[in-house]
C-alpha cells in the first residue's frame, strides 16, 4: 500500500510505499478523521501521529467521509458532496464511493503529520515550500504583518516577481493582488449616501 503523508507546517508531501501487510496493520478497521501513531511503519517514523484524511481502492474509487463500511457504495451526490463535481444547476448523479473504514483493498492511503516525532522525514519535513501566493483580504494583511488599524494595507501587499520570456524585451514585472474590503475615503462616501 501507499502512504501520501503531508505535512501541512512546511507544505510539503512525501509518497512512501510499504510492502509488508504486518506494519499496516494498525490503520485496519480505523475511520477517516482518526489519529494514528506511526511507530509501527518503521524506525523514520517513531513519535509521529498521523490522523487518516482519505484514499482511494485499488480501481480508484475515492474514500467518502460518513459512509461507515469497509465496501464500495453507490449513492446518489449532488452540489457540495465530497466526490461529485456539479456540472449543471440541481443535478444529481449516482456514483460509487468507498466506505470511510480502511482495509487491505486500499492502493492510496492520505495523512496528515499531526505531531512531528523527534527524528526528521527526508523530503518531508526537512525541506520548506513557501506559499505562492499572499493574504488579498486587507483585514487578513493586517493580522499577517501585525498591523494597527493606521497603518497603510496598500504598501504590505505579497507582490509576485514575473520574469519575462527568454528573448523578449520587456521588464520585470511585478503582480500583486487587488485588495479587497479595503476601506478608502470613497467606500466611506458611498456607504454615507
Amino acid at each position: 500500500m501507499k502512504l501520501n503523508i503531508s505535512y501541512p507546517a512546511t507544505g510539503c508531501q512525501k509518497l512512501v510505499e510499504i510492502e509488508d501487510e504486518k506494519k499496516m496493520r494498525s490503520f485496519y478497521e480505523k475511520r477517516m478523521g482518526q489519529e494514528v501513531e506511526g511507530d509501527p511503519l518503521g524506525e523514520e517514523f517513531k513519535g509521529y501521529v498521523f490522523r487518516i484524511s482519505g484514499g482511494n481502492d485499488k480501481q480508484g474509487f475515492p474514500m467518502k467521509q460518513g459512509v461507515l463500511t469497509n465496501l464500495r457504495v453507490r449513492l446518489l451526490l449532488s452540489k457540495g458532496h465530497s466526490c461529485y463535481r456539479a456540472r449543471r444547476d440541481g443535478e444529481r448523479r449516482r456514483k460509487s464511493v468507498r466506505g470511510c473504514v480502511v482495509d487491505s483493498n486500499l492502493s492510496v492511503l492520505a495523512l496528515v503529520v499531526v505531531k512531528k516525532g523527534p527524528t526528521e522525514i527526508p523530503g518531508l519535513t526537512d525541506v520548506s515550500i513557501p506559499r505562492r501566493l499572499g493574504p488579498k483580504r486587507a483585514s487578513k494583511i493586517r493580522k499577517l504583518f501585525n498591523l494597527s488599524k493606521e497603518d497603510d494595507v496598500r504598501h504590505y501587499v505579497v507582490k509576485r516577481k514575473i520574469e519575462p520570456k527568454e528573448g523578449s524585451k520587456r521588464h520585470v514585472k511585478f503582480a500583486s493582488p487587488k485588495i479587497q474590503r479595503l476601506v478608502t475615503p470613497m467606500a466611506l462616501q458611498h456607504k454615507r449616501r
